[in-house]
């Protein structure tokens, strides 16, 4: 067992432990996130709440606290890399910012999941907030969506469709969200239908499919040689995102991909 560090960062400790006990035990309430940090209730709700916030929990209708998508997502391989390729994005997503006066988030697809590696916020008052670390299902957001619409048919099927119940001698869940990312046929023929709308306009849309009040719009990134390395999406208080804003949205995250096309070596992945 390693030596505790001379200079320990209690709150960092605490939410560690608060990990490994949800690691480990499947689940706690306050009071026992409290009883066991040896801490008030209102310091083990703060706690948790970041946990939440971060993806690391989720909490039931019982007010249980459960391991997060964060804690059983697949690991993204190649940490240095996606270093580099945010170090090659900030700049234009900074300046992408700065024109559209909205945050600018860059994501990256995990099988059906993607996942925020930075974000950019807007000075406004009223504007979402940082996303980094937040994993949203793919099929919903606007750069998973742009994202898939890069796969074909086959490997999209490989990847969400539940095969039918009637084909085989175990009955298999066909609810849309399915603890596999798996999704219903019928959802997925709905799935097929928009991603064709994706590839026929180049970006995609979330009006509110994750989070009331926030709609964004998603277009992927590519490196010099056009293969595609993430997605890049404005996102905005859906008071600020009729419909008439949509195509000059669209046209600056074009002009922000052909500009950071530049930047970003082929190898960088």
């Amino acid at each position: 067992m390693e030596n505790k560090p001379p200079y320990p960062l209690r709150s960092v400790d605490n939410a560690l432990h608060l990990l490994q006990v949800l690691r480990d035990q499947g689940g706690l309430r306050v009071s026992e996130a409290a009883a066991e940090l040896g801490t008030a209730r209102s310091t083990a709700h703060r706690l948790l709440a970041m946990l939440v916030y971060r993806g690391f929990a989720v909490q039931d209708d019982n007010h249980t606290y459960l391991p997060g998508p964060a804690l059983s997502a697949p690991s993204l391989l190649g940490g240095p890399r996606m270093q580099r390729l945010r170090r090659a994005l900030l700049p234009h997503m900074e300046a992408l910012c700065d024109r559209v006066n909205e945050s600018v988030n860059l994501m990256v697809r995990v099988g059906t999941q993607t996942r925020f590696l930075a974000t950019v916020e807007s000075h406004q008052a009223l504007h979402v907030g940082d996303r980094q670390g937040t994993i949203l299902p793919a099929h919903l957001s606007s750069g998973g969506r742009a994202l898939l619409a890069e796969l074909d048919d086959a490997q999209l099927a490989s990847l969400y469709l539940i095969e039918d119940a009637s084909s085989t001698a175990e009955p298999r869940d066909t609810s849309a969200e399915a603890g596999d990312g798996k999704i219903s046929t019928a959802d997925f023929q709905r799935l097929l239908e928009g991603l064709r709308g994706v590839r026929k306009s180049g970006y995609a849309l979330n009006l509110e499919a994750t989070e009331a009040g926030i709609c964004a719009i998603g277009k992927c990134a590519v490196d010099r040689s056009g293969q595609v390395i993430g997605a890049l999406t404005i996102a905005a208080p859906t008071p600020r995102f009729p419909r008439s804003r949509i195509s000059p949205l669209a046209a600056e995250l074009r002009l922000t991909v052909e500009r950071a096309r530049q930047d970003i070596d082929p190898h960088i992945m």
